[in-house]
């Protein structure tokens, strides 16, 4: 199809329209459903898009960037070191036991070059880290041994990715082939001057990242102009990766640097979920491409080798895995779930294989070869864990030992919204209780001040779902909102009770008028500004006048409770201003009546023996106030 971009555009947005909800609904996942566009709307198909899908591969491939920088932007360095032996153990011994074990296969199975086998064993060595952690949410495995072992191995394979990208260059006979760089920075030094030119440029992405990045982040939020908040997240990653390729490295590891560096910034949210959509829609295209190019031709001509290919893949995988969960003492059925649901080749498969043709280890024919069994073991990965729910583990006669959850950094039983003097006082209380907090606030100065205090605030507006998501709200229990303004915390209200029904709302009103507004959204918990502060003044004139301390306090609690009731009357007619008044005028005079009949039954005014003040005056033989 050679027609316009327009043309081009609704092509492949309507085939996802179309194929990702049915993989959904069938239980394949969004990858999938992809990958099935692709390859119906392909060349080997329909034929809506022939030589487009290379194209629009290479600028999908910009979606594998953000990827991996947001990875890196989600590991925190005190996260990793928590899980380091999880992480390294589980997920090194997987990658290190496949390669090994396929590495040879290639050579002596493929016939392939020592270099090429390597690469591809590499890339097999890969899982789908979208469709297994999707699977395990369904089936409600995260928090079970299986499911925590799980996702030890995809974060060390995400993470393992970003060297592998660095070694493949280096297999290759000409690796300039796949940076473009021979006409970059590298062009004309020796190989000292090559490994210095390399290493000065990552040591500057993380003095830059550490010293200026943030900088820069706080001047931009300042403008609290969110398309160029955006904007500036993206110049940062085409940066870094522009940067990378001129030095002879992979872009995609520009990026994960990148994202290190800037995992303990207050901005790390923000820019998680500012990226996010560009990371999904070109990750959507690039999966689309993937699709588009698997040759279906071949496939048919070589069906019992792309058969017995899949197969012996996804069985020796699982040997592996099995074999290493019976070494850390799995139960059985844990084994079971680890071993199928890791059993597949990923999403980054088709990254790596991608590069390795740049790099020419592969011809296209075994490209072709590989992608197509790439994609059917991720297709045929639901099915079999199908297989395994209903007819293995039920015969294994076990249940599956539920490990409690560790609570990740930066997500709490409590988010704070607004750290001013209101928020930060909660905060520190809280704190103080042994109840840590996940801090966000939309002001970048004030953000900067509490860090600098030794608060870990970050800077997001917390009005937007995808934000709260990751600061956790699905895991909290109690979200307060300190922040002064009615249309804000209206916002924040409606959100809540559309994706975050559990939460508790905790939330600030300037005034009793502000609260009808956010009780007609069903917030309970309402704290007017000024109320307890007045009421507690009133409370210690009362006791400068003579008053018991006990009277005082319990006249003052009795006045909060009667307000209290009265707010849920009067907040039915506040648009009648009429009624409204009428209203208030008997809601005051019940209030005062009710008040002073808790006065008359007071006990006699001269007992003092709840006030510890006047006790100690008494002991020391001062005079009593009365």
């Amino acid at each position: 199809m050679s027609g316009h971009f327009l043309e081009n555009a609704l092509v492949y947005l309507g085939a996802a329209v179309l194929c990702v909800p049915f993989a959904k609904k069938l239980g394949l996942g969004s990858v999938l459903g992809f990958l099935l566009a692709g390859m119906l709307i392909g060349p080997y198909a329909l034929g809506f898009i022939g030589e487009e899908g290379d194209d629009i591969l290479h600028i999908a491939e910009f979606g594998v960037v953000i990827m991996l920088f947001l990875i890196g932007l989600e590991l925190e360095p005190k996260a990793f070191w928590r899980m380091r032996k999880q992480v390294l153990g589980l997920g090194g011994w997987q990658l290190a036991a496949t390669t090994l074990l396929f590495w040879p296969l290639g050579m002596l199975v493929l016939h392939l070059h020592w270099t090429a086998a390597l690469a591809l064993a590499l890339a097999l060595g890969m899982s789908s880290t979208a469709l297994v952690l999707q699977n395990m949410k369904e089936q409600g495995r995260m928090n079970t041994e299986a499911g925590k072992s799980a996702f030890a191995v995809l974060l060390f394979q995400d993470i393992a990715v970003i060297p592998i990208l660095a070694l493949l260059p280096l297999l290759a006979s000409n690796p300039a082939v796949a940076t473009g760089n021979e006409s970059g920075w590298l062009a004309g030094l020796n190989a000292w001057g090559q490994a210095a030119l390399v290493l000065a440029s990552i040591v500057g992405v993380v003095l830059v990242g550490r010293l200026v990045v943030g900088k820069v982040l706080q001047w931009v939020a300042a403008t609290r102009i969110r398309e160029l908040f955006v904007a500036t997240a993206l110049l940062l990653v085409v940066g870094v990766a522009v940067l990378m390729q001129a030095v002879g490295l992979s872009a995609a590891l520009g990026a994960f640097l990148a994202g290190v560096v800037l995992a303990n910034s207050e901005y790390r949210h923000e820019l998680e979920s500012d990226l996010d959509p560009f990371k999904g829609l070109l990750l959507g295209l690039f999966f689309m491409a993937v699709g588009a190019s698997i040759n279906f031709d071949l496939l048919q001509q070589a069906w019992l080798q792309v058969l017995l290919l899949v197969m012996g893949v996804m069985f020796l995988k699982g040997l592996v895995l099995g074999g290493i969960g019976r070494f850390y003492r799995f139960g059985t059925d844990q084994n079971l779930v680890f071993s199928f649901g890791l059993m597949q080749v990923g999403e980054f498969a088709f990254v790596l294989l991608a590069f390795i043709g740049q790099l020419g280890l592969l011809g296209d024919e075994s490209l072709q070869l590989f992608t197509a069994v790439t994609a059917l073991t991720m297709t045929l990965t639901p099915l079999f864990g199908l297989l395994n729910e209903r007819l293995l583990l039920p015969r294994m006669g076990t249940r599956e030992a539920v490990v409690e959850p560790d609570v990740p950094e930066e997500q709490h039983e409590v988010i704070i919204a607004g750290f001013g003097h209101y928020g930060s006082t909660v905060g520190r209380l809280l704190r103080a209780n042994g109840v840590q907090s996940t801090i966000l606030d939309y002001d970048a100065d004030q953000v900067e001040l509490l860090r600098k205090m030794g608060f870990k605030v970050y800077y997001g507006d917390v009005t937007r779902p995808d934000l709260l998501e990751l600061a956790g709200a699905e895991k909290a229990k109690i979200l307060i909102s300190a922040i002064p303004h009615l249309e804000t915390n209206v916002l924040l209200a409606e959100q809540i009770n559309k994706h975050f029904p559990h939460l508790r709302f905790y939330a600030r009103s300037r005034n009793r008028f502000d609260a009808y507004e956010l009780m007609e959204l069903g917030v309970q918990h309402l704290y007017r500004e000024t109320l307890d502060t007045s009421v507690r003044m009133g409370v210690e004139v009362l006791q400068a006048l003579g008053h018991r301390a006990h009277s005082a306090h319990r006249s003052g609690q009795d006045f909060l409770r009667y307000d209290q009731a009265a707010m849920s009357q009067l907040a039915l007619k506040k648009r009648d201003m009429k009624a409204y008044i009428s209203s208030v005028r008997a809601a005051i005079a019940w209030q005062e009546e009710m008040l002073l009949a808790d006065k008359e039954h007071n006990l006699s005014a001269h007992d003092h023996s709840w006030d510890s003040e006047a006790i100690r005056r008494n002991v020391l033989g001062d005079t009593p106030t009365s």
